[in-house]
């Protein structure tokens, strides 16, 4: 019994209360505009739509949900962790049942049409790649993955000299490729790709937010007249690291500084005021944790 306990340490219920959330909207977008209009998602899941359009009308999609997913998870478990594994296990599950639920056992038809767009495919592209999109973003933000496709990806991209970004790219050209010839047009993969797009903005609005950070690299001779400057402007703590210049020879420091999208102006005109010299370059911080932020 201890050792059970101990397994379910690190298991927060919030983050099961939005999983659960996010499989019923990943299922929602998906079940609604995609599959009644013949469009397919990404990964794992527009390969389990492609089958349950191929196989016996026994097969559902949530059968193939399982059988694609539920492997690699398993096999990722060394990779990825416990928590990861499980809360993606979980996800996945409430995926799969809404999915039947929305399909065969609600009052809803969704069989020839979308009951929202009807058989518009832009709006069903759209719309079903936003909805569905927010569900995986909500997964993968709160510590799992529903799509198992990315989890293949770090197992074998690297044995194939990809990134995991590409693999998965390539995975999802592939998929469509095979869908406009099994459906002997590609119209609806093309709309499937508008599909993939509207999913891969919306799953980085919810992971990294709209207001993303960036981080500023300030090579100056007036480090202290700067930091005062900008710490006084946006209340954000600094970080200063030694430097020596090449070819002067001279001794320089860097600022490292943290901003929103929004503060990049200000954060430049400021620079350029006290020190028309400086050499700044600014990056895309793809997550912040903890905070710098002055108590006030």
């Amino acid at each position: 019994m201890i050792r059970n306990k101990k397994r379910c340490k690190g298991i927060n219920p919030v983050n099961l209360l939005v999983l659960f959330l996010a499989g019923i909207i990943n299922a929602f977008g998906v079940t609604v505009f995609l599959a009644p209009v013949n469009l397919y998602d990404s990964g794992f899941s527009g390969t389990s739509m492609l089958l349950w359009e191929l196989t016996p009308e026994y097969l559902s999609l949530s059968f193939f949900l399982i059988v694609l997913n539920v492997p690699f998870f398993l096999y990722g478990y060394k990779k990825q962790g416990k928590l990861f594994t499980v809360y993606s296990l979980f996800a996945v599950s409430i995926y799969s049942l809404a999915s039947y639920l929305i399909t065969y056992v609600l009052p809803v038809d969704v069989s020839v049409a979308s009951p929202i767009a009807g058989t518009d495919l832009l709006l069903c592209a759209v719309f079903g790649g936003i909805i569905s999109g927010v569900g995986s973003g909500l997964t993968i933000r709160f510590g799992g993955a529903i799509d198992g496709v990315e989890v293949m990806a770090v197992i074998f991209a690297k044995r194939l000299g990809l990134t995991v970004g590409n693999f998965v790219m390539i995975y999802n050209v592939i998929l469509y490729i095979i869908v406009g010839i099994v459906m002997n047009s590609f119209i609806l993969p093309l709309y499937s790709i508008l599909t993939y797009c509207a999913a891969i903005k919306s799953v980085d609005f919810i992971v990294e937010g709209f207001d993303k950070a960036k981080s500023a690299m300030i090579i100056t001779t007036h480090e202290d007249e700067i930091s005062e400057a900008l710490s006084e402007a946006f209340g954000r703590g600094i970080t200063h690291i030694d430097a020596k210049g090449y070819y002067a020879g001279r001794e320089q420091t860097i600022i490292y500084f943290v901003v929103n999208r929004f503060q990049i102006a200000k954060l430049k005109d400021i620079v350029s005021e006290i020190d028309g010299q400086a050499f700044v370059t600014i990056s895309e911080v793809s997550d912040v944790m903890g905070s710098s932020l002055k108590n006030r």
